[in-house]
């Protein structure tokens, strides 16, 4: 069995590379892809060097588990091509809403990649992490509502965004003039509460993203509401989630459930410190859950805070998943 990477060059590419290194799934060789102008440069792979060969000069045959990390546009292109021949893992958005093809985080919803037709998509870095501590409870209780607002790391808008912010920080520091060319505002000491396009209602994509995958990975019934703010962070996004039960709950039940939560871990000690914040949580495949409480207003909703590596579970990681729950169905 070989395995492909689409868009090899980009940040998302590169994490899928470091997170194969250390996977345990077995496959053969690796094929790395990506445009005519990073085409001929080497990356280095498990002790070797792998060449990167041209997109348009590739043959999607030649992997039986192909992962596409360079965007909508490309998957647009390409994707339905590549499908004839491997199994395409879709990290991009474009698929993300098509009624016939799932939408899966492995440790929520691998009943879906049952059907597929050799085209999965990936969900939203912000979606997926909380999903990871929604589902647990939604079994046990039911969740009727949920109430996000997430604080979003510039690595979530590619690498010109981080570039963008280390200048703008520079520049403020220096006391020089700030030009914003990837924000529509100054990134640096300042919170921008936009991200990707506005919709007539107010809402941008980013947080219809949230409410829309959330119900295809979950439930349906779950009423879901975001604003999503980008943060002068360089990478981890960080979410403070108030969620409705449909009866009372038993808050040290949800403790000890969370607790439990595949791909989770709970940190949340009620002192100086006692959480994780997105630098800490930088690197780690796990994602984080604090300030676990109850909501004070509504006797059937608590509030959490959620931190976890966007570029790691909210991308490269879950897709590399993926790719192991099916090599496991293959084999069966």
């Amino acid at each position: 069995m070989n395995f492909a990477i689409i868009g090899a060059s980009g940040n998302v590419g590169r994490k899928t590379i470091e997170i194969l290194e250390k996977s345990k799934i077995p496959f053969k060789e690796l094929f790395l892809v990506a445009s005519a102008k990073s085409a001929g440069k080497k990356i280095k792979f498990r002790d070797k060097e792998i060449e990167i060969i041209d997109l348009e000069k590739y043959d999607f045959s030649k992997a039986k588990i192909t992962f596409f990390a360079a965007g909508s546009q490309i998957a647009k292109e390409w994707a339905h091509k590549a499908a004839k021949k491997t199994i395409v893992i879709d990290n991009s958005s474009y698929f993300r809403m098509e009624k016939e093809i799932p939408l899966v985080v492995p440790e929520v919803n691998p009943e879906a990649l049952d059907k597929h037709k050799n085209i999965i998509a990936n969900p939203n870095c912000s979606t997926m992490q909380m999903v990871l501590a929604l589902k647990p409870l939604h079994d046990e209780y039911k969740i009727n509502r949920v109430v996000v607002s997430t604080y979003q790391a510039v690595s979530g808008a590619g690498k010109a965004a981080m570039d963008e912010l280390f200048s703008q920080t520079k520049d403020f520091l220096d006391e020089k003039k700030i030009n914003s060319k990837n924000f529509t505002k100054q990134i640096a000491f300042n919170l921008i509460p936009h991200i990707d396009t506005f919709g007539a209602d107010g809402y941008t994509k980013e947080e219809l993203k949230m409410t829309n995958e959330t119900k295809k990975i979950l439930d349906e019934d779950i009423d879901v509401t975001a604003t999503c703010v980008r943060v002068p962070v360089r990478t981890g996004h960080s979410e403070s989630i108030n969620i409705e039960f449909d009866n009372l709950f038993d808050l040290e039940n949800v403790i000890r459930i969370l607790k439990k939560a595949p791909g989770c871990k709970v940190v949340d000690d009620r002192s100086d410190g006692g959480y994780i914040t997105p630098l800490e949580a930088e690197g780690d495949y796990t994602t984080y859950i604090s300030r676990i409480r109850k909501d004070n207003s509504n006797v059937k909703a608590i509030n959490m805070w959620v931190v976890s590596d966007n570029l790691l579970k909210g991308a490269a990681l879950n897709t590399v998943q993926i790719a192991e729950c099916l090599v496991k169905k293959l084999q069966l």
